[in-house]
């Protein structure tokens, strides 16, 4: 589903009859991390979490991180839950065999850079990727999962919607208490502009890296005509993208995150784009999941992420082993 609006609306009605309810969510994850008995990994584990439903932009995070360990010489695995798949792994996932329904579309991105193995048992994932020889589990999302100690916690924060309204699922969109949840966290990784004074806030106790997403092949796009799509956490990100890359827009279809396209979507979205004589694009992650006789026709946009200093995150991967 699309993230309510009242979730970005503190004073709305709905939001504050619900609130009750997310107390309770919020409760209920506090007393699962606090009588959890996580598995120490012989090996180091990095976290690329958030305190929010929907996407905060942590899949860029653990690509650009991937790369970096990598290049370092550690030998990476990224660990996901593989959400929206329907394999419970641990499985060590392999586009050229797995599909998103089997696996989930994040996995299947994250694949193109490191190893990548899905497990709903976060240890089991870890145990199976160990095996297979990594010394590093970069984890994609888990910083409520109570099954792994973390050695390195990093919060990502979209700066356009920040915490919402404050408020705990169903009543906005927290996983967990603010507090409870940076207090884990060992710095806070702010992506975008910062609308909600984010770093203000809390750039006294935590170190706030920034960051912008950008489109990696802006030069191609500019110009150009194109009928946009995109089932992402939230689809304003990558029309945004666009525009600034100076694409002419000549319409722009939001889905819900994860969204499972349909050939009739597919269809009205071709027959827009022929219509204005515009290409089709979409998002890499929204790519993985068109049924195959469909990839050719539509143009998946790749993202990068860009550090304000770069130093930065060096410094801060050099606190979970050196040399890196």
């Amino acid at each position: 589903m699309m993230p309510p609006r009242f979730w970005q609306d503190s004073d709305a009605v709905v939001g504050r009859a619900l609130a009750p309810l997310g107390w309770l969510y919020a409760e209920a994850t506090a007393w699962r991390l606090r009588h959890a008995n996580p598995w120490r990994a012989p090996a180091t584990v990095i976290c690329v979490g958030n305190l929010t439903a929907g996407g905060a932009g942590k899949t860029p995070v653990v690509r650009d991180l991937a790369a970096r360990l990598i290049k370092a010489g550690r030998r990476t695995a990224i660990l996901s839950r593989g959400y929206g798949g329907r394999l419970r792994g641990p499985l060590a996932v392999d586009p050229e065999r797995h599909s998103a329904a089997d696996v989930g579309d994040e996995p299947l991105l994250l694949a193109r850079d490191a190893p990548c193995w899905i497990a709903r048992d976060r240890a089991a994932g870890a145990r199976a990727a160990i095996d297979g020889g990594a010394d590093v589990i970069l984890m994609d999302d888990g910083l409520q999962n109570p099954d792994l100690v973390q050695d390195l916690r990093l919060v990502v924060v979209d700066g356009a919607i920040g915490f919402g309204n404050g408020r705990a699922l169903p009543a906005g969109p927290l996983r967990e208490r603010i507090a409870a949840g940076l207090g884990r966290a060992d710095a806070l990784i702010l992506i975008g502009e910062d609308s909600h004074r984010v770093e203000a806030r809390f750039g006294s106790t935590l170190p706030v890296l920034r960051a912008t997403l950008t489109l990696s092949d802006a030069e191609s796009i500019k110009g150009g005509r194109v009928v946009a799509f995109a089932g992402i956490g939230r689809p304003e990100k990558f029309r945004l993208s666009l525009a600034e890359a100076g694409a002419e827009i000549v319409d722009f279809q939001p889905f819900a995150d994860h969204h499972p396209f349909t050939e009739s979507e597919l269809e009205k979205l071709a027959d827009a784009a022929h219509r204005s004589n515009a290409a089709l694009a979409t998002t890499e992650k929204d790519w993985v999941r068109l049924p195959p006789s469909w990839r050719g026709r539509i143009r998946a946009a790749p993202v990068e992420l860009v550090w304000r200093d770069d130093g930065e995150i060096a410094r801060l991967l050099e606190r979970a082993f050196p040399h890196v």
